[in-house]
């Protein structure tokens, strides 16, 4: 044990003085190596918190030799202030060592022509350099290379109120992506300024929490009417479940839309379920806190391929790991928990849009 935590030490400590992409990305397969080697051997939440600090530190590298690279190639330092985030499991603190990037910036001041491009080309960077880290791009687009998510903090205030005030499907969802957001390098200042204003957003704002709980009452069917787990029935994972929607992001979700309606300010779903708790008003956290520790526990043990040292998963528990009649119970428990919160919150929506 004392061997792991040395080795482990020493895969953090190589990442922060890594010089190049390349080097970044040799240290990253370092590090998680010694974390595949931890998994199922402490506990889960423990496990995540450590796989999440690799990923701070990765970032928070790739950032600085980002600066460095913008300086060399003649656009100089940055010329103000500014903050790096993240949102999704990132900002949840529950990536996996195979998640995308999710990920904006946050510039000081008003808009201005020469800020603009130098954190348009930084961005851009930034966004390539984490790729060839081992980040994928973000399908939705969720990153800092994206105009909509890189902005001054005045711009990003307007856009904040303005999917506040659209109440539609999408402008809704972004708006929901952004109450994950997490502060993870430069500016702290600013990231807290942005937060205070998404969730001004919410105060006293009936329209709006209903707007989010219509969001988050949409989910794929996962047990039949007798009660039983749903699996793929054709393709590349016929036979297997998708832990990922099936399970995990129904109960974030769930987690998510009550901790906005009390103005919860932290992003990690189970410190979200532990202050949710202090106010004592909701029943069954203490199950979905087990049943979302399942769905972490599952959805870091799906099978993963390894190519150049990096790790992809389709998020599908195997069709052969389904067979465990542990596994399974706990799935299935999971599951009704889910489908019994789901029914409560779809009466309560239906509720509200009467009114």
């Amino acid at each position: 044990m004392e061997t792991r935590d040395w080795n482990e030490e020493k895969s953090y400590t190589s990442i922060v003085t890594a010089g190049s992409p390349q080097e970044l990305k040799e240290r990253r397969t370092a590090c998680q190596s010694v974390l595949l080697e931890q998994l199922n051997v402490i506990p889960i939440e423990q496990w995540m918190l450590r796989v999440n600090a690799m990923h701070d530190l990765i970032a928070q590298t790739a950032v600085q030799i980002c600066e460095a690279q913008m300086k060399e190639a003649g656009f100089g330092p940055p010329p103000c202030a500014y903050s790096f985030i993240v949102f999704g499991s990132a900002g949840r603190m529950e990536a996996t060592l195979w998640s995308d990037q999710d990920n904006g910036l946050i510039v000081e001041g008003e808009p201005d022509v020469a800020n603009n491009q130098y954190f348009k080309d930084f961005g851009a960077m930034l966004s390539d350099m984490l790729e060839e880290v081992g980040y994928e791009k973000c399908e939705g687009k969720v990153m800092c290379s994206e105009p909509m998510w890189r902005k001054t903090l005045p711009e990003w205030k307007k856009q904040l109120e303005g999917w506040a005030n659209q109440l539609e499907w999408e402008p809704i969802r972004y708006l929901i992506i952004s109450s994950d957001m997490r502060h993870v390098a430069g500016n702290t200042e600013l990231s807290a300024e942005w937060l205070k204003a998404l969730h001004h957003c919410f105060i006293d704002n009936g329209k709006l929490s209903t707007a989010v709980l219509r969001n988050t009452v949409r989910h794929k069917a996962t047990l039949n009417l007798l009660g039983q787990v749903l699996t793929e029935r054709f393709g590349d994972y016929a036979g297997g479940f998708d832990i990922k929607y099936g399970v995990y992001i129904p109960l974030l979700n769930i987690v998510r839309h009550l901790s906005l309606l009390h103005g919860i300010t932290e992003s990690s779903t189970l410190e979200r379920i532990k202050i949710l708790d202090e106010i004592h008003k909701y029943q069954h956290l203490e199950e979905i806190r087990r049943a979302f520790l399942t769905a972490l526990r599952l959805r870091v043990n799906t099978p993963y391929n390894i190519e150049n040292g990096l790790l992809t998963s389709s998020d599908y528990v195997a069709e052969s790991d389904l067979k465990n009649k542990q596994l399974m119970s706990e799935l299935r428990e999971s599951l009704l928990l889910v489908r019994r919160i789901h029914r409560a919150l779809q009466r309560q929506l239906r509720s509200a849009e009467r009114k």
